[in-house]
């Protein structure tokens, strides 16, 4: 005897197969919603492109004409600008200060946001609770309120005008959110897998690089991303902090504008150079980006 559980169910129990009408309305909605994204995408990148095209035009046909008329005049495109800025000793000078600015601020945020969101999440200690609100307070507290404290102390301290000085305010202001996102992404990581490898011998330091780091990668990298975007294009702490002498990329760019017009043949390719690194890291890391805001902020 056959069993009942082999014969074909009946047909009113056979899923419906779609209507090629149906089908079609589909693959229509789906490249409407492509169509939409990829308009969106090149407005966005619309300033950006024409910010690249007139830093390629010379300064007389920068005041003549817009940007666009370069797509009909070839002739326009040279490379006379990024020589001049390159061969600027000033300009190459704060770049270099820019990278020393944002390459200490990030890691120390990412370091030492990463040990107190593992405190955090997974130590028992007294008034953790309370401390993380507090810590979460913080992140409305605006940076101008902070300035005039902060000035007074780091001139009491000598750390005035310094990128010492910098580098700590950033760090500080950092930390917050740092805390924040990374607590709420490693808060997740399953109980079970840190008790095995406590079982296993593994202290809290082992724990932390061994499991939780590798497991909060997503996270970490979001976060690095964003500290480092907010340290390299910051004009405010660097015009109020920074060493006059040795200023970063924005604090020099601002430098260049003239009392009655603007210097756009400076300014465009500085500026388009300024805003190259943070774009090729977004893109090169922006998988981990999305991953990591969606998993830390929304858990």
């Amino acid at each position: 005897m056959p069993d009942p559980a082999d014969a074909a169910p009946p047909p009113s129990a056979r899923p419906a197969r779609p209507s090629a009408a149906s089908r079609l309305a589909g693959l229509a909605a789906g490249t409407a919603v492509r169509v939409v994204l990829v308009v969106l995408a090149l407005v966005w990148l619309l300033p950006t492109a024409g910010l690249f095209v007139s830093s390629l035009r010379g300064p007389r046909d920068i005041a003549t004409g817009g940007w666009w008329e370069t797509l009909t005049d070839l002739d326009q495109f040279t490379w006379d600008n990024y020589d001049a800025l390159l061969s600027n000793d000033t300009f190459t000078g704060s770049v270099w200060t820019t990278i020393a600015i944002t390459v200490p601020s990030t890691v120390l945020v990412v370091v030492i946001g990463a040990l107190a969101a593992y405190a955090f999440a997974w130590l028992d200690f007294p008034g953790r609770d309370w401390a993380f609100l507090a810590v979460v307070a913080l992140l409305v507290v605006p940076v101008q309120v902070a300035l005039i404290p902060v000035a007074r102390l780091f001139n009491s301290l000598g750390i005035f005008a310094t990128t010492l000085g910098v580098v700590l305010f950033h760090t500080a202001f950092g930390l917050p959110f740092a805390i924040f996102l990374l607590r709420n992404f490693f808060a997740e990581i399953p109980r079970e897998l840190l008790e095995a490898a406590r079982l296993d011998g593994a202290g809290e330091i082992r724990l932390f690089t061994r499991v939780v780091l590798p497991l909060g990668g997503p996270a970490i990298a979001a976060l690095a991303i964003f500290q480092f975007m907010w340290v390299w294009n910051d004009m405010l702490i660097a015009l109020i902090f920074a060493d006059s002498g040795s200023p970063p990329m924005t604090v020099a760019l601002q430098q260049e504008m003239r009392q009655f017009g603007s210097n756009f043949d400076v300014l465009a390719p500085g500026a388009f150079l300024t805003m190259l690194i943070p774009l090729a890291i977004f893109f090169a890391f922006q998988r981990q980006f999305v991953s990591g805001v969606m998993s830390g902020a929304v858990k």
